[in-house]
């Protein structure tokens, strides 16, 4: 059974719907060559688009619903992809960059989704003149056999600030079985158990996506929190009895600002298995979590490219505070420095990983960039770390330029590029700082022509019309001259170390 809100909807009657969307589907094109693009909330017709469209072979694309029109029909484009299924009320922000004639499916969006983000009830229609998803699903006829399998297509940006699509072959039955064990214990997800999930982030990311499909797959109950709330959160774990969750570590700090007697007024008993990633977690916060909801806490560090071949426990964590965990079955972690060495033990040098249990993956259309990943097999995503004598994975730094705010990815380089087409703007530089709550938060360094006069807001307010909100820098600073290396090439440590210490006022 899957629950949202009042709604639910049980295994058999979803099954037949993403039969029918499956037929569907296949009338409009799909197939192993010819992706879904899938712009939608966490919702019954996310798992009936991702299902419909893996019963034909064809991959589905989640698009992160913050963006704008112009990076969704990148996307598209760059993917491929045979037809759109978006829900009503995201349709505005990305209407009139679709390509002309692309098939449009769009969802009504369901009432405590737009309860929860405020969305008016006029924007939550289908509009006049599109295809109503719901309406054009029920006019299909069912699929035999209709396989319960989902292949996806995650986009994850690169320096250059272009999104890459990561592909995969279909898994072997070895594989598959293999990576079912690995979600058995990175996840904590096995079929045949009375588990209980709640699906409190995006399923355009790829690790909840990955885990609420293997959830589906297994047949547990999957409850879906329209929008995350830390209060909201205790709540439905008191009223499903939730034994499951996927968190990231900007939820764990919210929920710990919560006031004791808010804490404590709910019965978390029913919790088995917590996992987290995505971002790094401090330590006192995971101690914090722990003493909290018990040894129930667990951590992997993965990627769309690696798959998860780290992995550790709560008593892991107390017992070697900071790691990010060693290797599970599957797992390859190695350590190589700038002369492409294997690194000793309890020696810095860049992390290259793999879990073997998944195909090996391309970029769409960029076999350059697949091979600037590797080495040895292995995939480096940046990162700068050690191992311990007994295989503990320690992070010494974060990727080059990436950020990460409450487990989202950002590039530094795509907010670049769009700012320095603003009038005005001679140069500038985007970067990551520390940030209590969020991990990470963005802040911008502009350098103005000699006659602008621009405000932060100004700047802001000229990225929100192109990019997500969530790319936009919170603190804007102006500066006469930027700090250059002798190469010229704006000198960001020098900025990171200036504005690192705290929020601007």
């Amino acid at each position: 059974m899957i629950i949202s809100g009042d709604r639910t909807i049980s295994y058999p009657d979803i099954m037949q719907r993403i039969a029918k969307v499956a037929t569907g589907f296949k009338s409009l094109g799909a197939d192993a060559n010819a992706p879904v693009g899938m712009m939608l909330r966490n919702d019954f017709a996310l798992f009936e688009t991702a299902f419909g469209a893996g019963a034909l072979g064809a991959r589905v694309v989640p698009i992160n619903w913050h963006l704008k029109g112009e990076e969704v029909s990148y996307i598209l484009a760059d993917s491929g992809a045979k037809l759109l299924v978006c829900h009503a009320d995201l349709l505005p922000q990305i209407a009139e960059n679709l390509p002309k004639g692309l098939p449009l499916l769009v969802v009504r969006t369901p009432p405590e989704i737009s309860a929860a983000y405020g969305i008016p009830e006029t924007a939550t229609e289908v509009p006049a003149g599109c295809t109503d998803f719901d309406n054009w699903r029920e006019q299909q006829a069912p699929m035999e056999n209709a396989s319960k399998r989902a292949l996806t297509m995650f986009y994850t940006s690169g320096t250059t600030g272009r999104p890459k699509g990561v592909t995969r072959a279909p898994m072997t039955p070895e594989q598959a079985a293999a990576s079912e064990r690995v979600g058995g214990i990175a996840y904590g997800l096995k079929p045949n158990e009375d588990q209980m999930i709640l699906m409190n982030g995006p399923m355009y990311h790829s690790a909840p996506s990955s885990y609420g499909l293997m959830a589906f797959r297994h047949g547990s109950t999957i409850v879906l929190e329209p929008r995350f709330d830390p209060e909201d959160l205790l709540q439905l774990t008191e009223k499903h009895r939730i034994t499951n969750m996927h968190m990231v570590p900007t939820m764990f700090v919210r929920l710990l600002r919560l006031p004791d007697e808010v804490k404590s007024r709910y019965d978390l008993s029913s919790l088995r298995f917590i996992i987290h990633g995505a971002a790094p977690c401090p330590i006192h916060v995971k101690q914090a979590m722990i003493a909290w909801w018990g040894p129930v806490i667990n951590e992997y560090l993965g990627s769309t490219e690696t798959g998860v071949p780290i992995w550790h426990s709560s008593e892991e964590a107390l017992r070697k505070p900071g790691t990010v965990g060693r290797t599970i079955e599957g797992g390859v972690v190695k350590i190589f420095d700038a002369d492409g060495k294997e690194c000793p033990v309890n020696v810095p040098g860049e992390i290259f990983m793999r879990q073997t249990s998944v195909p090996d993956f391309d970029y769409q259309g960029r076999p350059d960039a697949r091979a600037e990943a590797g080495r040895d097999g292995l995939i480096s995503v940046g990162d700068v770390g050690y191992l311990d004598e007994d295989g503990y994975l320690f992070m010494c730094d974060r990727k080059r330029d990436m950020v990460i705010s409450g487990g989202v990815n950002i590039y530094p380089a795509e907010i670049e590029n769009t700012l320095i087409g603003m009038d005005g703007v001679r140069d500038c530089a985007v970067f990551g700082v520390p940030d209590d709550e969020f991990g990470e938060r963005l802040v911008g360094c502009v350098e103005l022509e000699d006659d602008a006069q621009l405000s932060s807001s100004e700047i802001q307010a000229y990225l929100k019309q192109r990019l997500a909100n969530f790319k936009v820098p919170k603190e804007i600073h102006f500066h006469t001259a930027l700090p250059r290396e002798s190469t010229g090439k704006i000198f960001k440590r020098k900025l990171r170390d200036r504005y690192g210490a705290a929020p601007a006022a």
